[in-house]
């Protein structure tokens, strides 16, 4: 098949219409765009098309682009992502990109599901009880990335690195790792589309260790990072690679 002919067949299965062609204000921009997106970046890589929405979804919110946002929302439901896959994307965002731009996208996606007939709230799938949250964290944690950040944050004022740590026990693997909805090596996945869009190259760096420890291979991890790429822009992508090519 041809770039053209991919590109038509994976817009046409995302939002169920032939990319715009001549039509349009600005039909050229969009002729690069959807052929490099759709018809050439969506061919890199095994992963398949519902988990490319995921990693694509997940870069739109980091990023906070919510007009594209709520398109790829729509395309994710499209191609067989369920609402509970998507919310949980999107709550996986808080401890990376904080809660405030979370919930621009939580709004954006609750706004798309409205549209859809999607009844409001979901099921909940919280899986720890609150007085579990440390323990449960912990069990998810310590066997990927161990202590490292307690240790790196010894000796501040009022210890109060011990309480950071703490909460990113709690909060990062108590409050979201645990939930139902997505599994450890999917979440993983989605941390490195984060981080390839905020550019946090140290976290990004543990994070390439944390997915080749739940069992995501160096070829994965690629691909996902391309499939970010063309919203991140070159940049940042290209950092993202080169951090992987140096990981051990």
């Amino acid at each position: 098949m041809t770039k053209e002919e991919i590109c038509k067949e994976n817009f046409n299965k995302l939002f169920l219409l032939d990319p715009l062609g001549k039509n349009g204000t600005d039909p050229e921009f969009m002729a690069i765009l959807q052929k490099y997106i759709f018809g050439e970046v969506f061919t890199i890589g095994e992963l398949d098309i519902k988990t490319r929405e995921l990693v694509t979804i997940t870069v739109l919110g980091t990023m906070q682009t919510l007009p594209q946002l709520n398109a790829h929302i729509n395309a994710a439901l499209n191609v067989g992502a369920t609402p509970i896959e998507i919310r949980e994307a999107m709550y996986q965002l808080a401890p990376f990109i904080g809660f405030p731009k979370s919930l621009n996208a939580i709004n954006t996606m609750n706004e798309v599901f409205e549209k859809r007939g999607v009844k409001l709230p979901l099921e909940d799938t919280t899986t720890t009880k609150d007085n579990e949250r440390y323990e449960k964290g912990f069990e998810i944690q310590n066997p990927i990335y161990g202590d490292e950040i307690k240790q790196s944050l010894k000796n501040l004022p009022n210890n109060v690195g011990d309480d950071v740590s703490r909460f990113l026990t709690e909060v990062c693997f108590g409050d979201f790792y645990t939930r139902g909805g997505l599994d450890i090596k999917t979440r993983e996945l989605l941390t490195i589309a984060i981080l390839t869009a905020t550019g946090n190259k140290e976290t990004l760096k543990a994070h390439i260790k944390g997915n080749i420890k739940v069992g995501n291979n160096k070829e994965t991890i690629a691909a996902v990072i391309v499939q970010s790429m063309p919203y991140t822009g070159f940049p940042n992508a290209i950092m993202a690679l080169k951090t992987l090519k140096e990981a051990k």
